[in-house]
């Protein structure tokens, strides 16, 4: 059973840490749309930031919770420090 801990752990962790890094690369993404969008001007910069806003965000805003969430069933099942609740100490 702790052999099954750890592979799930170390799976779950590469899982995360893909689903953070793609999630970052596509803000940093969006942030440029946005930087693109002011140096185009128009109509064409109003479609690209309604795009961004309405069509991007969503997605990035699920995948980092659904990462998030891995991340933390991850902690959990690992067994992390921070996740266990401190003994009580015997008077």
């Amino acid at each position: 059973m702790k052999k099954f801990r750890e592979i799930t752990a170390k799976v779950l962790s590469y899982i995360y840490g893909v689903g953070i890094t793609v999630a970052l690369f596509v803000g940093a993404f969006s942030f440029f749309g946005y930087v693109a969008a002011i140096i185009i001007g128009g109509d064409t910069a109003a479609k690209i930031c309604e795009f961004i806003y309405k069509e991007l965000y969503p997605e990035i805003i699920y995948l980092s919770s659904v990462s998030v969430l891995i991340g933390l069933v991850k902690m959990y099942v690992a067994g992390e420090k921070s996740l266990v609740p401190p003994k009580k100490k015997k008077q």
